[in-house]
């Protein structure tokens, strides 16, 4: 019990630092927390310098934000909402600089039952990139983060209808990359 208290006053002393800017308490919550967060990132990041730009706005605005924090809560889980929002504003900015994006529609088939089990995280966070960013932000949005189609919708600008339309071919093209020679397409 004791031990608890001294957490949560550890945590309300790092937070009150954080709040009047002081550079150790924020190197701490950086430093403590990036490997929890980076994860995240990486998963809407179509690259590693995509997720680095996230991350960084994301405890950008978690520092700017730290006042909204509510205390008894979980701080990890504010923190990874941040997150996720950043990726959504990541997915946004980059939507409105990019013209058009024509992917190739590739028909693969093949024997392999168990590809997934045999794959590692990294090389399924690859094929993950390979989704053009839409597909990729639903599917991260709604399989990993557990948000509806109304939220993506809403987040997205877009329709619920869209948002479930982008799902399923997002699954689709997750499941023809991964099932494909070495889970990537070959072009």
């Amino acid at each position: 019990m004791d031990y608890v208290l001294s957490i949560k006053q550890e945590e309300d002393h790092l937070l009150l630092a954080i709040q009047r800017k002081e550079r150790w308490a924020m190197r701490k919550l950086y430093e403590d927390n990036y490997s929890l967060l980076y994860p995240v990132c990486m998963r809407y990041a179509q690259n590693e310098e995509d997720a680095q730009d996230i991350i960084h706005d994301g405890f950008i605005k978690i520092f700017k934000n730290i006042s909204k924090y509510q205390s008894g809560s979980s701080l990890i889980s504010w923190m990874k909402r941040i997150m996720v929002n950043s990726s959504i504003d990541h997915y946004r900015e980059k939507k409105r600089k990019q013209t058009e994006e024509i992917t190739p529609i590739i028909h693969l088939r093949t024997d392999k039952v168990d590809v997934i089990s045999s794959m590692s995280e990294k090389e399924i966070i690859d094929a993950l990139r390979l989704l053009s960013p839409t597909y990729r932000t639903v599917f991260n949005m709604f399989v990993v983060e557990g948000y509806s189609h109304r939220e993506i919708a809403d987040s997205l600008n877009i329709t619920e209808s869209t948002s479930r339309s982008n799902l399923v071919k997002a699954r689709n093209k997750l499941k023809e990359i991964l099932l494909s020679k070495d889970g990537f397409y070959e072009e």
